[in-house]
């Protein structure tokens, strides 16, 4: 098939400001990213390296650092380098970008998803729980998700490929995201709008209900306990995974399912930092506090190493 793109390089113009609030912006995201890289590599080191930690709800947790690792590391480097270099991308770099960032993000929301089910089947369900939640059934329900995040990226991806872009290539945003790039094809998008409408609403709409039924369920439990210690101990489980899962979901969906006439490109910015740069950072953080468990390895981890114990 003739290629139909006249663009060969798109600019991204997100954070175009004087050069030394840039400078400073470079510092910030820099800083974000380092902190997210060393708490998602430090809680995927604590739950494989502890044996008291080989439960599915860590399972699924090390897997969550993982896929938060990767999402980051998408879009902040590419940030970083247009702070200080080149504010250009390559044509089909803006595309690989865009599909991976269809992937990760997908894959993270089903990930969310398992996660609530798995509290689910420990709080509501405690004598099936260890026939439920099998390991096999575990890296099930990671490898699905992983899978619809990869047919969820195609399906907005490929048809992005018979778009036309006839000159117009700079990109008001940090990041080559879907919404971004169809406001700049010179032919018609309505299909292209529709299916990313469709897919990402039934992305999040049917994980999102995985996540609410399963919450209903633990609450219900929850108020039925008689003990006031066991509740706040449920809670406290739960906690950690409510504030990752409102962050993410609220920003995420504020992004991608509003109305065009509703979108700002200073309000884009915001919400695709948080979900995509600042909800990375903040899991591991947000873990590791309303987590005792992985509280106390990462105490142990930072005690008996010299390095990491002298840099905090």
């Amino acid at each position: 098939m003739e290629n139909q793109t006249k663009v060969k390089y798109f600019v991204l113009l997100g954070f175009s400001y004087s050069p030394p609030v840039q400078s400073c912006l470079f510092l910030v995201f820099l800083f974000i990213y380092a902190v997210t890289l060393m708490g998602n590599i430090l809680i995927m080191m604590v739950i494989r390296g502890n044996s008291l930690l080989q439960s599915p709800m860590y399972f699924f947790l090390s897997h969550l650092s993982f896929i938060d690792f990767c999402y980051s590391s998408i879009s902040v480097p590419r940030i970083l380098m247009t702070l200080v270099t080149s504010r250009t991308i390559s044509y089909s770099g803006c595309i690989a970008q865009m599909f991976f960032i269809f992937l990760t993000g997908c894959t993270e929301v089903f990930l969310l998803a398992a996660m609530a089910y798995d509290r689910y089947a420990a709080i509501c369900r405690p004598l099936y729980y260890a026939q439920i939640m099998k390991a096999a059934f575990c890296r099930g329900l990671v490898g699905s998700a992983w899978a619809i995040g990869f047919i969820h990226g195609l399906v907005n991806t490929l048809p992005v490929l018979k778009l036309k872009f006839c000159g117009q290539n700079i990109i008001r945003h940090f990041s080559c995201e879907i919404p971004s790039l169809l406001a700049l094809s010179c032919s018609e998008t309505f299909m292209n709008r529709i299916t990313s409408f469709i897919t990402n609403s039934t992305v999040a709409g049917s994980s999102f209900f995985i996540i609410l039924v399963s919450y209903i369920h633990i609450v219900s439990s929850v108020l039925k306990m008689q003990s006031a210690e066991a509740k706040r101990k449920t809670f406290s489980t739960c906690s950690s995974h409510l504030i990752v899962v409102i962050l993410y979901y609220g920003t995420g969906s504020l992004r991608y399912l509003r109305p065009n006439s509703a979108s700002s490109v200073i309000a884009d910015e915001f919400f695709s930092v948080q979900y995509s740069i600042s909800t990375p950072m903040l899991n591991p953080i947000i873990y590791s506090l309303k987590t005792r468990e992985v509280k106390e390895a990462i105490k142990k981890i930072i005690k008996y190493t010299p390095l990491i114990s002298h840099i905090l």
